[in-house]
């Protein structure tokens, strides 16, 4: 038997969503996983059955499967703050469900597990607020569990400090995190890899991704850029993740469009091929 890749590559891409890069762009790049969106409609047997098909045949593992809901959007940072994840009271209880559906989609694909943006988590860890989306996570986390699917919470929403209370007050073996060091940036929520200093030992997942900061962080965006053009310093990532003993994927994301986001993905896995064979050695 093939001894099993340390730190594969992967793209995230989406399943008839238009997000990230499409299955036969990945299949034309020849890295061997991905990380897909979750498709809005099709949550069938049957339709789970083509999928894990399509994606057996193109040979590209599936590794996890983000949950996108609807009403979500990322215009801004305070509307982030008003419309994403199972922080809003008046769309969580319809967003568990569709977390649900979207666990037991995963769970026909055979992937290991599911993913969400959990939105800005209370920084007051002694609030209502915090306690309430602590019990909603355990309850999303309890029925993943029997499914057999971890639950990753991707960074950038709240500081280090915070995720890490949180991930203690939910106190799940299968919660861990999608570590986006680009998103610290992105949302001004602190240095990345300080961050992930902090909560290595829950990385279960990563996105490599760049950006550069804002003149007023957590309050404008900074902006996404080419990997290894940022202010991430993508070797130094790597270096901590190897450090923690993390093995999984590597898993690109570039959130553009068109020849653009092709060129620069290729650029990435030459640059993470390369960081690979030096740092891996």
């Amino acid at each position: 038997m093939a001894q099993k890749e340390i730190m594969p590559l992967g793209v995230f891409t989406s399943i008839g969503a238009g997000l990230g890069a499409s299955l036969e762009a990945v299949k034309e790049m020849g890295v061997p996983t991905v990380q897909v969106h979750a498709p809005a409609e099709m949550l069938t047997e049957e339709d789970a059955a083509r999928v894990k098909k399509q994606f057996a045949q193109a040979g590209v593992e599936i590794t996890l499967m983000f949950c996108g809901y609807y009403g979500e959007s990322y215009k801004t940072i305070q509307i982030v703050r008003e419309t994403v994840g199972l922080v809003p009271l008046a769309t969580r209880d319809e967003r568990i469900k569709m977390t649900r559906q979207v666990a037991d989609f995963a769970a026909l694909l055979g992937i290991p597990g599911i993913a969400v943006h959990i939105g800005f988590v209370s920084e007051d860890h002694a609030s209502h607020e915090f306690a309430e989306l602590v019990g909603a996570t355990k309850g999303v986390c309890d029925y993943c569990s029997a499914l057999n699917l971890c639950v990753n919470l991707e960074t950038g929403q709240e500081t280090a400090d915070t995720l890490l209370h949180f991930l203690k007050a939910v106190n799940r073996p299968n919660l861990g995190v999608n570590f986006d060091p680009a998103n610290m940036i992105l949302y001004g929520s602190g240095e990345p890899l300080e961050a992930l200093r902090k909560v290595g030992s829950y990385v279960r997942s990563t996105h490599c991704k760049d950006g550069v900061w804002s003149d007023e962080p957590g309050v404008e965006w900074g902006k996404e850029v080419p990997l290894g053009e940022g202010d991430v310093n993508i070797e130094e990532f790597l270096r901590i993740l190897i450090e923690f003993g993390y093995t999984g994927p590597l898993t690109i994301e570039r959130e553009i469009k068109g020849e653009q986001q092709a060129k620069d993905i290729k650029m990435a896995i030459n640059l993470l091929t390369s960081l690979k064979k030096k740092l891996l050695r």
